[in-house]
């Protein structure tokens, strides 16, 4: 059970009155307007198992009502800001696509006189290459991928990404169902960049992938919580914060960070160009990193902080997890996602698509034993019988030229 704090006798200590939150911003103007959140599924504490509903307690606060979706992934949010037809006032996307939509000029820079709390974002987060002078976004929550395993199922402890193409799991692996997660492991297992723009690359991956294929029960995001509490599947890539929600409720489950390296990244707060409530939206940002909100959901959501406040709590019960604030952080290897160029893009786009119809056999070498033992029950001859005949061809034909070449002489001989 997720540990809760006394957080209500915290709120009592932090509250102060609501015009000292900012002193750029007038909260009583705001007072019975709409924010529109849209955020990661699962990301937030929302008031279930006794936890702190930090969207009620932002409402309660400021009198501003609260509007709150939910995307899968990256890409998922992009499509549908980019498509317009739908305004949202705060987003909280990945680094990379936060780089991506700065490039596109979809998010809009942030007045940090609005945001007092962002003094408490750990300076290893600051001027970071998504957004190296800190205008557009706050951190909100950091981590890692790794691979979870069923230590019931997965007769050894996996210590690499090959492990998703282990032919004794066949239909018990998940997998990740976005392109860039999916291909960063097939790329770590060739030893290939995440970042790379190099078309082979991408190319190799995507057969690496392929090869995968008929070994996937199902590719996943949110689903993966289900499937691998209830025991249904033996392996998954998933993120070390929602590994340790679903070990609590399975602890047969175990986590491993790949030896051939990781995807590490920031989710951070941003607003984009199309929101109606700039004003609320900057107030909310700040409102998330307070010290007892940012803990708040820290506790809840399980991934690592990159506030100082949380981190120096002695109450904050995740400060010493091995599996998101890892004792060897420092020597793990990593990898953060940059914004790719558009060709590639659109690449790892089409790609994608080809992996996720291709219907072909997984490459392995039982399977090149199984095609070569269909071939010899149909023709009734083994690989090697036919060899044979095929040179006894070659020599015969090869004497019949000879002999016919010595009649020819010997007629012009006679001649």
């Amino acid at each position: 059970m997720k540990k809760i704090l006394s957080i209500m006798l915290a709120l009592c200590v932090f509250t102060v009155p609501l015009l000292l939150v900012s002193a750029q911003t007038d909260v009583e103007t705001l007072r019975g307007s709409t924010l529109t959140v849209y955020n990661w599924g699962e990301y937030i504490s929302d008031g279930s198992d006794g936890s702190l509903n930090v969207n009620k307690e932002f409402e309660t606060r400021y009198g501003i009502k609260v509007v709150y979706d939910t995307f899968e992934n990256n890409e998922v949010m992009y499509s549908k800001i980019k498509g317009g037809g739908v305004n949202y006032d705060v987003l909280i996307p990945s680094d990379y696509m936060i780089e991506r939509m700065i490039s596109e000029k979809m998010l809009q820079k942030l007045d940090f006189a609005n945001i007092p709390n962002d003094k408490y974002i750990d300076s290893k987060y600051k001027g970071l290459p998504y957004d190296p002078q800190d205008e557009y976004s706050v951190p909100y929550s950091v981590g890692m991928i790794g691979l979870i395993y069923n230590t019931k199922k997965v007769l050894d402890a996996p210590t690499s990404w090959t492990a998703l193409w282990d032919k004794r799991y066949k239909k018990e692996i998940l997998m990740i169902n976005n392109p860039r997660d999916a291909f960063a492991i097939a790329h770590a297992v060739l030893g290939i960049s995440y970042n790379t723009t190099v078309d082979a690359d991408w190319k190799a991956g995507a057969e690496k992938l392929k090869e995968q294929k008929a070994f996937v029960q199902s590719y996943v995001n949110d689903e993966v919580f289900n499937k691998m509490e209830s025991g249904e599947s033996a392996l998954a890539p998933y993120y070390a914060g929602d590994f340790l929600t679903m070990q609590e409720n399975n602890p047969d489950l175990a986590f491993v960070y790949p030896s051939e390296g990781v995807n590490a990244f920031v989710d951070a707060m941003c607003i984009p160009t199309s929101a109606q409530n700039k004003a609320a939206a900057e107030l909310y940002i700040n409102f998330m990193q307070s010290p007892e909100i940012a803990l708040a959901n820290a506790e809840y959501i399980y991934y690592a902080s990159p506030n100082t406040a949380v981190l120096a709590n002695e109450d904050y019960s995740l400060k010493d997890n091995e599996v998101i604030y890892p004792d060897n952080a420092s020597t793990l290897k990593t990898e953060i996602f940059s914004n790719l160029p558009p060709a590639t893009l659109k690449l790892m786009s089409s790609l994608w698509d080809e992996v996720k119809t291709y219907e072909g056999k997984a490459i392995t070498e039982e399977n090149v034993e199984e095609d070569n033992s269909a071939t010899e029950s149909k023709t009734g001859l083994s690989s090697n019988t036919k060899t044979i005949i095929g040179l006894g061809a070659f020599v015969g034909v090869a004497a019949i030229y000879l002999i016919y070449r010595t009649v020819q002489k010997k007629k012009r001989e006679n001649v």
